[in-house]
């Protein structure tokens, strides 16, 4: 490693402080009555149902309207991505089909005073409404913007049905598209001008879901999407494309809020044994281990600070996150798995300055030649959460795409407090490369510039 200066644990530290001040209280401005949210703070989380309860609601075409299969597959489809993007990952739908209801279960909203389930099932009613748009720009937030925004090629109205197939000879699977006679004209007069050089991109509400190349003009009204599908993901294409042009409105057939399983008191006494196992584990690694054990406990503090960090919403690019008593467990985990990082090191730093080594060649030791065995236990680590991830999350999902070869033997559960788990447990996971192995050494590195800390005594070594 190059040269670390003496300024550099300073500046790391500040960082630290600075990051876990802002990730537990936020930063929030105020117009007289009215709270401004800068930065999201840990009162931000939307606990699970586990934690905090929830709805119950029970959905269902208008009386008289006996809907397909098909047209019930596609509302649950809807709702599934409105939940998704709504970044409500503990819930669970359900789907009568003998009854025609769509039976949904999510936590209350992170803010939420009133626990008014009408308001809260609101958004989830409403029939989703389906564009095909001319490119696939977007803005910061992910909606259309520009041309994509501008130029609405297809409305659902305008959709007679999406169907998945496979076309035999190629052994691939597509997904085929049949236009109603007021779509026909629109779509070959779109397909004509972006052949071979454009896209039609497929958004549901604001959310794109699909964005297939113009590769030939289409002037029967008849296309077929195409894009390295699975069986399962082509159904899933099709049931949105679907459910953008419902012949009915859901409605609400019944309703009622959900108590918590365990509760805020559950989450309450994990958190408390949380802090209490955190505050032994400096006595302990401080004693032991002096000044690495210090500088241990301060990465330690950012990496769980940046951990509520990336739940709450307080990076633009990582959306916020609905916590359950899992995520918590997955949370003091990646901790443990943290200490245990800080502790290969500091042991190997102590073994180096038992041989009588110089203090800056046993730093530079300790930490090349304890990564291999930290990178070895973390990364299988990070192997199970993203299997968990990918297992019980969002079926449109990264990991879930990735992995969609071995649920095609095992099958794919919901989304909820598993995927909870594996979520903070992957994000623990990486973020103990960023502060137990990189900001750790850095810090260390600047400590050892400082004429009164450089005694072996105080790495572990002997008086």
């Amino acid at each position: 490693m190059k040269r670390v200066g003496k300024p550099v644990f300073f500046i790391v530290l500040v960082l630290i402080a600075a990051l876990t001040y802002t990730a537990f209280f936020g930063i929030y401005t105020y117009n007289g009555d009215i709270q401004n949210t800068i930065v999201k703070g840990a009162n931000d989380i939307r606990w699970g149902i586990d934690i905090r309860g929830g709805v119950d609601v029970t959905f269902s075409p208008p009386e008289g309207y006996d809907a397909t299969d098909d047209e019930m597959a596609a509302a649950e489809s809807v709702i599934k991505v409105r939940l998704v993007t709504q970044n409500i990952t503990d819930s669970e739908v359900y789907t009568d089909y003998n009854k025609d209801r769509i039976i949904v279960r999510f936590p209350w909203k992170a803010d939420e005073t009133n626990f008014d389930p009408q308001s809260a099932i609101a958004e989830l009613g409403e029939t989703a409404m389906l564009t095909f748009r001319e490119g696939k720009e977007v803005d910061e937030s992910g909606k259309p913007t520009g041309v994509t925004a501008e130029n609405i090629i297809l409305t659902g109205s305008d959709v007679k049905k999406a169907e998945p197939r496979v076309l035999q000879d190629k052994n691939q699977y597509v997904v085929s598209l049949e236009l109603e006679e007021s779509g026909k004209q629109k779509f070959a007069d779109a397909t004509t001008r972006l052949a071979g050089k454009g896209v039609i991109s497929i958004w549901m509400d604001d959310v794109l879901i699909s964005y297939p190349n113009v590769d030939d003009p289409i002037t029967d009204g008849n296309a077929m999407i195409s894009g390295g599908f699975t069986a399962a993901s082509a159904k899933d294409l099709a049931d949105k494309i679907n459910s953008g042009a419902l012949p009915f409105k859901l409605e609400t057939e019944n309703y009622n809020a959900i108590n918590p399983t365990l509760g805020l008191g559950a989450k309450d006494a994990m958190v408390l044994a949380g802090g209490i196992a955190f505050a032994l584990v400096a006595i302990f690694i401080i004693a032991i281990y002096r000044l690495p054990g210090v500088v241990a406990m301060i990465a330690l503090t950012g990496q769980m600070a940046c951990t509520i960090a990336a739940i709450t919403g307080f990076f633009p690019f990582i959306p916020s996150f609905t916590l359950t008593l899992p995520g918590i467990a997955g949370i003091i985990l990646s901790i443990g798995v943290g200490v245990d990082a800080n502790v290969i090191t500091s042991e190997r730093i102590k073994e180096e300055i038992n041989t009588g080594k110089s203090l800056d060649g046993c730093i530079d030791l300790g930490y090349s030649r304890a990564f291999t065995a930290i990178f070895d236990s973390n990364i299988t680590v990070v192997f199970v959460a993203v299997i968990l991830m990918g297992a019980f999350g969002p079926p449109s999902s990264l990991f879930a795409t990735i992995l969609s070869p071995l649920f095609r033997f095992f099958g794919q559960s919901t989304a909820g407090a598993v995927y909870s788990f594996g979520y903070t447990l992957l994000v623990g996971i990486i973020l103990n490369f960023v502060f137990g192995v990189t900001a750790s050494r850095l810090m260390l590195k600047s400590l050892s510039k400082f004429k009164p800390l450089r005694k072996a005594w105080l790495y572990g070594g002997k008086k």
